[in-house]
């Protein structure tokens, strides 16, 4: 095993402990460095009953949500980009993420007229819609000869834009507290995590981290292409169709908790790849490491930077991914014109 990859595994697992104890130990109700370690003795001995629940039952479950979603969003983005052979493909293009959005800000919208009101029906609304988006769009894109991957991306910008315009007619019809909850929702946000809401989603989640990861010396086969992944005895048809199932179940999953979170998929796959090459059973695990950490660490900044009040971390991961993206076209575009 390589030590310079074993020193990358390890960066992301401190990056994690750093940025879960940064999460963990400042908010707008209560900062304290001792307040993670709570449980252990003669460190917050006297600890008070509203510390240990603004630990366990607010900041705990928002760490092991933002750990999930972006150990989820970072391993989807490599499976796609695997899968597409191409850097900027992520769950998004292939309109999950649109979907998704259609069918939580409908129950927004329009769900009080139905009796449709909650987080549990926008989460359940979220993930179904990311299902029926994945449905049509691997429908769409198939073929006797299995998934074309140049039709599933252009199926996928097809899908999103119907999407825009559905969302666009949604707000026109939204009153004005509904078009405040449809604006945070797409900007995303850790803020309603919370225990019971966590299970379902993380059964989602979980089914596809575990599936992608098993899968993962496979789908490393697709870099060399089709052809040599088929001499190599892998069934390119059946693969390709459960990274699409197994991606589409654990974004689904993330965005019924999240809303849209952009960029993580997209940029983090960028950064590991940079760091220890195109080789996918090395980049899936060290892409998951760093997107939980780096999620965690932008769960923080949301938090602390305009505190008391606290901003959708959809603007931070714009923020920062957008500059590092314009950064990698125009790295690719001097390659290019060498």
């Amino acid at each position: 095993m390589p030590l310079e990859r074993r020193y990358w595994l390890l960066v992301g697992v401190m990056g994690i402990a750093v940025s879960s104890v940064l999460l963990l130990s400042s908010g707008p109700v209560m900062s304290d460095w001792r307040l993670p370690f709570i449980w252990l003795p003669g460190v917050l001995s006297e600890a008070t009953d509203i510390q240990k629940t603004v630990l366990i039952d607010i900041r705990l479950p928002r760490l092991v949500l933002g750990l999930m979603v972006g150990a989820v969003l970072a391993q989807s983005g490599t499976a796609m980009q695997t899968l597409c052979r191409n850097p900027l493909a992520d769950p998004g293009l292939i309109g999950i993420s649109g979907g998704a959005a259609v069918f939580a800000l409908a129950v927004i919208a329009l769900g009080p007229e139905f009796g449709l009101q909650g987080q549990l029906w926008v989460s359940g609304a979220a993930f179904i819609g990311a299902l029926l988006t994945t449905f049509v769009v691997y429908h769409l894109a198939g073929g006797r000869s299995g998934v074309h991957v140049a039709t599933l991306l252009l199926a996928g910008v097809a899908i999103n834009a119907l999407a825009g315009s559905i969302l666009g007619l949604l707000s026109y019809y939204a009153n004005d507290d509904a078009l405040r909850l449809m604006s945070f929702w797409q900007m995303g946000s850790l803020a309603g995590a919370d225990w019971q809401q966590l299970p379902l989603g993380f059964l989602f989640m979980g089914v596809s981290c575990v599936a992608l990861f098993i899968h993962r010396r496979a789908i490393n086969t697709l870099l060399l292409g089709e052809r040599q992944a088929r001499y190599l005895g892998v069934n390119v048809g059946t693969l390709k169709r459960r990274i699409i199932f197994f991606v589409a179940f654990g974004v689904g999953g993330a965005v019924a908790l999240t809303g849209m979170i952009g960029f993580i998929g997209l940029i983090i796959p960028h950064i590991a790849r940079m760091l220890v090459g195109a080789n996918v059973r090395w980049l899936m695990p060290v892409s998951m490491l760093f997107g939980a950490a780096i999620l965690v660490l932008t769960d923080w900044l949301a938090k602390t930077l305009v505190a008391p009040a606290e901003l959708p971390i959809g603007i931070i991961t714009a923020a920062i991914g957008a500059p590092f993206f314009i950064y990698l076209l125009m790295k690719q575009r001097r390659r290019f014109y060498a």
